[in-house]
């Protein structure tokens, strides 16, 4: 069975999140990651397979170890569904400020 998770949800866990910071700048080893964490090596593996199921980590086989590294491409397509969502809540931001500052003026 092939299956394949949600990366909004691989996303929402904050470790994950660190793991991609991490390896954001260069592709590192499970070991280097785990190096990083508090948590026992098999439980940062589980993560490392979640962010590659959801093609936001690609691995690389260097000889006996697998670098991980961000795919760009798949961090594009996250970042292109949220775009009009920033942008609608910096409009109602700006358009809030303006208010608070014609406000502000006022008193």
């Amino acid at each position: 069975m092939n299956f394949r998770r949600d990366v909004f949800q691989a996303i929402s866990d904050p470790t994950r999140r660190a793991i991609l910071l991490l390896v954001a700048t260069q592709a590192m080893t499970a070991g280097a990651i785990a190096s990083n964490f508090d948590t026992a090596r098999p439980t940062v593996s589980k993560h490392l397979q979640i962010l590659t199921e959801c093609e936001l980590l690609k691995k690389e086989q260097n000889g006996r170890e697998i670098h991980y590294q961000v795919n760009a491409n798949k961090m594009k397509e996250v970042a292109d569904f949220i775009e009009p969502f920033r942008q609608m809540w910096d409009n109602r931001f700006n358009k809030l400020e303006a208010v608070m500052k014609n406000y502000q003026s006022k008193k």
